[in-house]
């Protein structure tokens, strides 16, 4: 694979995931082709082949249309299963060839891209140099209207060549850009299915990749099989099923009685459980995802930064971690995770101080306190944090009432600024700085792209914005330190803790892991 010194000196400092990942991951790395890009499945160990793989997690997908992802739920369904890249992630979290067998850096303004020969997308439509054109202009298209077009601003055209080469032409230098067309946002899409379903697209999923979207029941599953013609090699599973199952306890039960296979989202409260089991395996898996405490930054009393820092002095993390998630994670100092490109331990946020915090509310003119409330989804161990917040925020004064919703009413009302707090996480799709601060802190994400907290900053535009455009690795991560500091002075959100991603699965399933990004990965699942 061709690369230039830069695209060397990026992934060179795209932190590997650990060796505790790799330890508890089962089954084998994709297989380099001869052309040094991804063969899914090649490399795996033998075992049984077929049978159905049955996935329990916590929420249904809100939006199976990648230009309209605005959770995990939704990518991981769709991500290297039903839709490709033209590169991807490996385990190494580095970049690897998938619908691209190669590219270069031919000047700072234009990369080079060699498409895979031979691959169509599910409804026939061949995969060429036009379908890249299409998806890009597809997803910057104002009239299409999706929220993931902040991703792709920096490019200008996108040239065919002809039909096997494409060449992304940038409006500046553009350091993320392997990044995104490596995320779930960056996949490409079958013109044939563009044109046909428009936005109705979500119901209508069609990719190149190994497996077929089938059915979707919402509140219920989403049913996948496998793609006969993938390019790839014969999947190894017939069929992945994704099921809603909203009760922890349930979810686990259904592994250990056989009736599904894996249990994402495992709460931490389970983990004993899971791990003293006959029948299970704990999945344990380094992420991308941290979690924070928003605040709307547009309500009052919260567009006083003082009541913010008030209220970021009042959390006491390291007992939320313990308490809470038993001591799964560790303390967050910023939204950008050790695992990341862009990571500094220098960013500092406010520690754990009640005579601070109630000397800012005074200062603010709330020495009495006030009401609040602070909305969340349906997580077992967020609807504790609430709990323990609740009990926090009242030695300052504050009076917090707590409101549960289901996820997708959830995001609603965050994307619409109902909130006044809030609790959420994000789970970076690339490993990147830029994927977290543009969409949780750039003035243009407010709303539905990730920005719940409504927060503008003129200097963390423009931060965030060189941080785009520096191509020089060092002076990158400075630039990113610098903005995250700034927003953690501003307390737009408070980050609380690193997390993990757990699952529960079941003895004899080989091949489960999941990817720092959140995405369960099945290409090399085989049942027992």
């Amino acid at each position: 694979m061709k690369k230039t010194r830069f695209f060397q000196t990026l992934i060179a400092l795209t932190v590997a995931v650990s060796a505790a990942l790799a330890g508890c991951s089962s089954g084998q790395e994709a297989s380099q082709g001869t052309n040094g890009s991804a063969q899914p499945g090649a490399g795996a160990a033998a075992g049984k082949t077929g049978g159905t793989l049955v996935i329990a997690r916590l929420s249904d997908a809100n939006n199976l249309d990648p230009h309209f992802l605005t959770q995990i739920n939704s990518a991981a369904i769709i991500h290297h299963k039903v839709y490709e890249g033209l590169v991807r992630m490996d385990k190494e979290s580095k970049y690897i060839g998938s619908l691209a067998t190669e590219w270069k850096q031919l000047d700072d303004m234009t990369w080079e891209f060699k498409l895979r020969q031979g691959v169509t997308f599910h409804d026939g439509a061949p995969f060429n140099a036009e379908a890249v054109k299409k998806t890009i202009a597809r997803v910057q298209d104002p009239k299409v209207g999706s929220n993931r077009a902040n991703l792709f601003e920096a490019i200008k055209e996108v040239k065919v060549v002809d039909d096997q080469t494409v060449q992304i032409i940038l409006q500046y230098p553009f350091a993320p850009l392997l990044s995104v067309l490596a995320s779930a946002e960056g996949v490409i899409l079958s013109p044939k299915a563009i044109e046909q379903y428009g936005k109705d697209l979500t119901k209508h999923p069609t990719g190149t990749g190994p497996y077929k979207f089938e059915s979707w029941t919402p509140g219920q599953e989403v049913v996948l099989v496998k793609n006969d013609s993938y390019w790839g090699g014969q999947p190894k599973l017939d069929k992945v099923v994704f099921k809603t199952v909203p009760e922890d306890t349930t979810r686990i039960a259904m592994v250990e009685t056989g009736e599904a296979q894996v249990a994402e989202q495992l709460p931490v409260t389970e983990v004993d459980r899971v791990t003293n089991s006959g029948s299970m395996t704990l999945g344990r898996f380094d992420s991308f995802s941290s979690d924070h405490i928003g605040i709307n930054t547009k309500k009052k009393p919260f567009d006083d930064a003082r009541v913010r820092q008030a209220i970021a002095y009042a959390v006491d993390k390291e007992s939320i971690i313990k308490g809470v998630y038993n001591d799964v994670g560790k303390p967050a100092h910023s939204s950008i995770t050790p695992a990341m490109v862009g990571y500094s331990e220098n960013v500092k946020g406010m520690d754990y101080n009640l005579e601070k915090a109630k000397q800012l509310l005074t200062d603010a003119g709330y020495a009495n306190g006030f009401k609040a409330t602070i909305y969340l989804n349906d997580n077992k161990a967020r609807i504790n944090v609430a709990e323990v917040l609740q009990q926090q925020l009242k030695q300052i004064g504050i009076d917090l009432q707590v409101k549960v919703l289901e996820f997708g009413a959830y995001i609603d009302a965050a994307s619409k600024g109902e909130t006044d707090l809030f609790i959420s996480g994000w789970g970076n799709a690339t490993g990147d700085a830029d994927y977290n601060q543009y969409n949780l802190f750039h003035t243009k994400s407010q709303g539905a792209p990730g920005n719940h907290s409504f927060y503008s900053n003129p200097e963390v535009d423009k931060l965030i914005e060189d941080g785009r455009k520096e191509k020089d690795t060092d002076k990158r991560k400075q630039i990113y330190e610098q903005a995250q500091q700034i927003e953690m002075n501003d307390v737009a959100l408070i980050p609380y803790r690193f997390s993990e991603n757990l699952a529960a699965i079941q003895k004899g399933v080989e091949g489960v892991w999941i990817s720092p990004a959140g995405h369960i990965e099945v290409d090399d699942v085989t049942l027992p």
